[in-house]
């Protein structure tokens, strides 16, 4: 099966990214024809500088390659390097009603949010369609409450083959396995735009200070504590054997224990844990060239399918050579 995911590069990625999708992603590799892209052009709807564009994307491209991307086996590459896709783009947008879009709860959301407006942002799920369909995807991974983007990619696929033939393949959401959201270190979800993250690749010391700085209660140390209304606790399961992790419980559940002490082991476990990510990175940082090389080869696979799939759609629509 085909599996097709792309991540925007708005920013350094922190372990909420790491744990909450990009470990699912990752494992794919080993049972599926997985093609992974960095979304550049939907990271314009911001607005974002040019230098932040394309350093951001080296980043991801280095970051992902660093957690275990296999660059032999999946195709990985940067959007704008495959200009196809805004081809089909059009195709579709002549065939996506208004109202369609005009449902999208992310559109919605983001207008709620206080960002302004404008036509990318809105059409964003079109453009996202196309990043689906022209690879011929099966699946695509997704969180939950992410399945909206299926849904209309779906509606508009069936839309376009109803009116010109079967030509584009019907994609299916594959859920990720759930994961309870991962607090930030103020116990709102972790996110950039919070300004609560640890980042993955961050310094040592750093992620040391921002652990120590999560948010807890004010039960005294020698009270019992529900670990499962803790931020260090759920982080803590995210890193800890099953059997600290059980013990950890217990010491919460009986007393006589403070947070600075999970928060302590907490650091340890966490830094050891992408420790050997850490090290991988510090190579590639080196050696820029070869995360270059590879998002380069990428492109030529994935366009090779995207510019057969344009070729069909181009043709049933009537732009024919």
């Amino acid at each position: 099966m085909r599996v097709l995911s792309g991540i925007q590069p708005s920013g350094r990625l922190h372990i909420g990214n790491f744990f909450g999708a990009m470990r699912q992603q990752l494992n794919l590799q080993a049972e599926h024809d997985c093609f992974y892209f960095i979304a550049d052009y939907h990271a314009l709807t911001s607005n974002p500088s040019p230098a932040d564009v394309a350093q951001r994307t080296l980043d991801v491209a280095t970051d992902y390659i660093a957690l275990g991307l296999d660059t032999e086996k999946t195709v990985f590459w940067r959007q704008s390097d495959v200009p196809e896709v805004t081809e089909l783009t059009w195709l579709l947008s002549c065939v996506t009603p208004m109202g369609l879009l005009q449902r999208c709860t992310s559109f919605k959301d983001k207008v709620a949010q206080g960002l302004s407006p404008n036509h990318g942002l809105f059409a964003y799920p079109v453009l996202q369609a196309a990043d689906i369909l022209i690879y011929n995807s099966n699946l695509v991974p997704v969180g939950a409450d992410q399945k909206q983007h299926i849904e209309v990619t779906r509606d508009i696929a069936i839309r376009f083959n109803n009116a010109y033939g079967e030509i584009l393949t019907i994609p299916e959401e594959h859920i990720i396995e759930s994961v309870a959201v991962i607090p930030g270190t103020d116990g709102r979800k972790m996110s950039k735009s919070y300004g609560n993250t640890i980042e993955m690749f961050e310094p040592e010391k750093t992620i040391k200070k921002k652990i120590m700085r999560i948010v807890t209660d004010s039960t005294p140390v020698e009270d019992p504590k529900d670990p499962d209304k803790c931020n260090v606790f759920a982080l803590l399961k995210l890193v800890a054997p099953a059997d600290e992790l059980a013990d950890w419980e217990n010491r919460y559940r009986s007393g006589g224990m403070g947070y600075g002490e999970a928060k302590k082991r907490l650091a340890e476990l966490m830094i050891d844990y992408f420790r050997p990510f850490r090290e991988k990175r510090v190579h590639l940082e080196n050696n820029l060239d070869y995360v270059r090389e590879v998002l380069a080869g990428g492109a030529e696979r994935a366009k090779s399918v995207a510019a057969t799939t344009l070729a069909r759609a181009r043709d049933a629509v009537g732009l024919r050579g």
